[in-house]
């Protein structure tokens, strides 16, 4: 498949990813941890703030998994909350497309991931943080696709809750995975694999007829009810 770049590889969907990839393709890992496993190159930086390192090759792949889950009652949110998951979740995207750009152009068929969340078009208490700056990420989507059509292709994965380590603070007794599993249709949290198998797909040959969209991947939360 060529050479896809992953933004936050070291842990959850990220590595799951990487995972997947790394026997198929040559995955160069972007984040701020020391090292990565699974592969083939690894930068550490900062992306909402560092100067982004050089790739002297095509991109076939661009996957941004960075993410917050900051949950608080509106009235308490100082802006300087706000500011701080925008600065996550959109501006780091906007940094790293804008880079790299040319290596995805000089690619064939390339193709761009990124995250929302089912908060965004399923409305939650307590999510006006995550929700306003994932919502900015779905409207980049679709600005985007139409922008890069037909060389590059963008998507994006709404996930629900997910056992991850972003979601650690929210699942650390069992009384409380088992509340958040019988939330959801298919009554259990998502994996992060169940996460990184949609990238894939989305990075992959049999998804080259799709472009623009947002992915559900949330045990059924958005759509039905039980």
């Amino acid at each position: 498949m060529g050479n896809v770049l992953i933004v936050g590889a070291s842990s959850g969907i990220g590595a799951a990813l990487a995972g997947l990839a790394q026997p198929h393709c040559k995955v160069y890992s972007l984040s701020r941890s020391a090292a990565v496993p699974n592969v083939f190159k690894h930068f550490s930086c900062d992306v909402a703030s560092d100067a982004l390192p050089a790739i002297d090759e095509p991109l076939q792949g661009l996957v941004y998994c960075p993410g917050s889950i900051n949950l608080k009652p509106f009235v308490r949110i100082k802006p300087e909350e706000f500011i701080a998951d925008f600065q996550l979740n959109l501006i780091g995207v906007v940094r790293c497309l804008q880079h790299y750009q040319r290596n995805l152009q000089a690619a064939e068929g390339a193709s761009v991931v990124l995250f929302s969340t089912v908060a965004v078009q399923t409305g939650f208490p307590f999510h006006a943080t995550v929700s306003a700056s994932k919502g900015a990420i779905e409207g980049l989507t679709r600005a985007l696709a139409a922008e890069w059509a037909p060389k590059i292709r963008v998507n994006a994965i709404a996930p629900s809750l997910t056992d991850t380590p972003l979601a650690e603070s929210l699942l650390r007794e069992d009384s409380k995975k088992q509340a958040a599993a019988a939330r959801h249709p298919l009554k259990r949290l998502g994996k992060a694999e169940d996460i990184a198998q949609m990238a894939w797909f989305l990075l992959s040959e049999n998804a080259a007829w799709i472009t623009g969209q947002v992915m559900h991947v949330d045990g059924g939360m958005s759509a039905i009810k039980t």
